[in-house]
C-alpha cells in the first residue's frame, strides 16, 4: 500500500477531478479518499511547511544556544559522559 498526499481544488460544480500518476499500468487498484477543507489563504512550501515558518520561529528560544550543565560532555557516539568528580569526602 502506498500513500500519496496532494492538494487539489473542488470545482464550482462540486466535483473533484484527480489525475494521479501511480507508476503502475493495466492493473486494478483500490483507492481510499479522505478529504478535509483547508484554509485557502494558507500556503505551504514544497515540504508542507507554512511559508515563513522557519523565519518566524528561528531564534525564538531566548537563551539559545542551550548550554549543557558543566561537567557533562556528549561523545561522538551520542553517549553523555560526566567529567565532574563526585565529592567523596565525608563532612
Amino acid at each position: 500500500m502506498e500513500s500519496i498526499k496532494i492538494r487539489s481544488r473542488v470545482g464550482a460544480d462540486g466535483i473533484l477531478n484527480l489525475q494521479v500518476p501511480l507508476g503502475v499500468k493495466d492493473t486494478t487498484v483500490e483507492v481510499v479518499i479522505i478529504f478535509y477543507p483547508v484554509d485557502s489563504n494558507q500556503t505551504t512550501d514544497d515540504h508542507g511547511w507554512p511559508i515563513g515558518f522557519f523565519e518566524r520561529t528561528a531564534g525564538s528560544i531566548p537563551d539559545f544556544p542551550l548550554d549543557a550543565d558543566e561537567g557533562f560532555e556528549i561523545e561522538a557516539d551520542g553517549v553523555v559522559a560526566t567529567t565532574a568528580r563526585a565529592d567523596t569526602s565525608h563532612k
